[in-house]
């Protein structure tokens, strides 16, 4: 059998002179040790175990060079083949050691699930593993003094490792409770157990102390904290500081490090960990093409990172290119074709593209693979909301523009919609109440039934048929209508009706004035930035009326800020008709020119609940033939309160001024909306 290499060490200290110099001592037993403890002593674990390898090939058996040799194995990484030599020896080690043994292999345990695993499917073992090897040691050793502490301490990492954060939260708050005082080593995997149990309050001072203690630089294998703290901030509402602390960080970190050995640098990880998710805050904060801008020209320099292929399918997906998105995780897939968060962004892509035959495998798949990942069951959550039940309901009631509207008019509908049937259909119960009170008396216009919608991918259609009720609804409502997107510049839309519920105004439903009704619409949307609309209008009144119309709007981002955006637009339109002499509002022909402007701001986030404010402002001339032309103005103010995820509350009061065959009327509306699902 061959010798080790502490052998050979051995031999080399006991050399010969060959000249009639004297020959050296072999050195003792004793002396060999020292010699070994005092390598390891000085750091140098290699040089100790071959000098202890070497006395245990001359003195079998010795009982201090075996708990060196332990030791030693231990200290390197070679934990499992230390707990298997102690537990060989003929003389057991005291129960502290083995205890230190125990908790040292599942340090190295809870190190190695770093790693990427050995079999992709099971990402989990390992880090089981060490919480297994935690759990046993506390069972066997957690009696002996300070082992529950060290043990239990070590268990929170390896907790955090296995994507256990709940356990390990619990285990914290008890430890908190106690009066245990956290070691700083672990306070970083403390803190990202918090985050996932959403608690950024409490692991903000846990990652600033950690990273003091541990300011770096990380391995390559280890999440950089100073990214986590950036999201403990995002989460906890300090978005600026979130901001301020990741450019911060960014700036300071070295591109290049040195290479151990080597003149030639090597390329920084956590720079570009950095300054990737430098520019995802922006997407997270509404900024979308600043954050589009930085991570293309990173992936222009490092088109081989898999990580800012999908972060670019993110933010593309968030300006409105879900196929190009989708395009660019084929890329990503390529690269790294195990990569969970590439698969989830790729069934978000599927989600807008009404792709929703794709989603549920795919899902099911991962959640097979990484069930614990939250952002796995973040997606899960979204997706089931998304095929479930819908509910919605809007009303609005106005008051004034009593010669057109009425005065106290009024519109309530409601929508009910079964969950997703065979990832193509739903099926949906629809009312719609409608009055106002009028000159000539109290107009209805009250329908209640049913409809049919389908998806395929880029489409959705729907059919629905309301019959009216009451002597004042005659008749059954058929409508129809679709919405086609080709690309993701490009979307078309139109709808149909029989009764033309949506055109005639209740003054003509007082008549018993119906309308074959036909609205189409062609947008061209280049990004969230820029976008223009053409709609066009035809309706056929049942009292041999004829009425055209067309609308042209642009819409151009003028500002973005942390949660602010400003847009500013044109709206152009005409309406020609061919009676005039009926007693509803009818111009031969009116023209309008609007400036339009836009403001919204989120005034609250936390997680799936937000609050925001919009305000919309419409001001220009409105010209009618044989009235002359003046001003028309519009303004509304409104807010969209989301409690929790699948359920969104919205009201807005909006004022408006127009003539009406020469005679001004203004009007004020209050909308109340609420949506239920997703």
């Amino acid at each position: 059998m061959s010798r080790p290499l502490g052998f050979f060490i051995g031999l080399g200290l006991a050399c010969i002179s060959w000249n009639g110099c004297a020959v050296a001592e072999t050195p003792s037993r004793e002396q060999e040790l020292a010699m070994a403890q005092d390598r390891r002593a000085a750091g140098d674990r290699m040089r100790a175990l071959a000098l202890c390898e070497d006395v245990l090939q001359r003195w079998p058996g010795d009982a201090k060079a075996q708990r060196l040799q332990i030791q030693l194995l231990s200290e390197m990484g070679a934990a499992g083949q230390a707990e298997y030599l102690a537990r060989q020896l003929s003389e057991p080690l005291p129960p502290e050691d083995m205890a230190k043994l125990q908790a040292d292999l599942a340090a190295h345990q809870t190190r190695w699930a770093r790693a990427m695993p050995a079999d992709t499917r099971q990402p989990y073992l390992e880090a089981d593993r060490a919480v297994a090897t935690e759990d046993h040691a506390i069972g066997e050793y957690g009696q002996l003094p300070g082992m529950v502490e060290r043990l239990g301490t070590d268990r929170l990492i390896a907790y955090e490792q296995a994507t256990l954060s709940r356990p390990a939260v619990r285990d914290y708050d008890a430890m908190q409770k106690a009066g245990s005082r956290l070691p700083p080593y672990a306070e970083l995997s403390v803190a990202d157990a918090l985050l996932q149990q959403r608690r950024p309050e409490q692991a903000i001072p846990l990652y600033e102390s950690g990273i003091k203690y541990e300011p770096g630089p990380y391995p390559d294998d280890q999440t950089d904290p100073r990214v986590e703290l950036m999201y403990a901030y995002f989460e906890a509402g300090r978005e600026r500081r979130a901001m301020a602390w990741i450019d911060q960080s960014s700036a300071k970190e070295p591109i290049w490090l040195p290479r151990p050995g080597s003149t030639l640098p090597r390329s920084n990880r956590h720079k570009a960990e950095e300054d990737l998710n430098a520019a995802l805050i922006r997407d997270y904060t509404w900024q979308y093409r600043e954050a589009w801008e930085r991570i293309e020209g990173m992936r222009a320099q490092a088109p081989m990172d898999a990580a800012l292929w999908r972060a670019l399918a993110k933010v593309e997906r968030d300006r409105g290119w879900p196929r190009r998105a989708e395009d660019t995780l084929v890329a990503a897939a390529g690269i790294d074709p195990d990569d969970t968060q590439t698969r989830l962004e790729a069934i978000d892509s599927w989600r807008d593209l009404n792709d929703f035959a794709r989603v549920e495998p795919a899902l099911r798949d991962l959640e097979s693979i990484a069930p614990r990942d939250s952002h796995v069951q973040t997606t899960r959550q979204d997706w089931d909301r998304q095929r479930g039940w819908q509910f919605d309901l809007e009303y609005d009631r106005g008051k004034g523009g009593t010669s057109t509207f009425g005065d106290y008019d009024h519109e309530t509908q409601a929508t009910l919609q079964s969950p997703l049937l065979d990832d193509f259909w739903r099926v949906y119960g629809i009312t719609r109440f409608a009055g106002a009170s009028l000159e000539e008396g109290h107009a209805e216009r009250d329908r209640a039934g049913l409809g049919l919608r389908a998806y395929v991918r880029d489409l959705e259609a729907y059919v629905q048929a309301l019959p009216g009720f009451g002597s004042k609804s005659p008749g059954t409502a058929l409508e129809a209508g679709l919405k086609w997107s080709p690309s993701d510049y490009w979307n078309f839309g139109a709808d149909w009706s029989n009764k033309g519920d949506v055109d005639v105004p209740l003054r003509a439903s007082y008549y018993r004035v119906t309308a074959h009704s036909l609205d189409v619409n062609a947008e061209w949307r280049a990004s969230e930035m820029t976008s223009v609309k053409l709609t066009g209008s035809h309706d056929s009144f049942s009292d041999g009326n004829h009425r055209n119309g067309w609308q042209l709007e642009g819409v151009q981002r003028l500002y973005t800020a942390t949660f602010f955006t400003f847009d500013g637009g044109v709206q152009l339109g005409t309406s020609r008709n061919q009676l005039t002499t009926v007693p509803y509002y009818s111009p031969a022909r009116a023209r309008w020119g609007m400036l339009t402007g836009r403001l919204e701001n989120l005034l609250y986030q936390r997680y799936e609940s937000a609050w925001r404010q919009r305000i919309d402002v419409a001001v220009g001339p409105y010209q009618e033939r044989f009235y002359g032309q003046s001003w028309a103005a519009s303004v509304r103010y409104g807010q969209i309160f989301k409690p929790r995820g699948g359920l969104a509350f919205g009201w807005g009061l909006s004022w408006n001024s127009q003539p009406y065959d020469g005679r001004r009327e203004a009007r004020v509306m209050l909308d109340l909306t609420m949506h239920w699902g997703e």
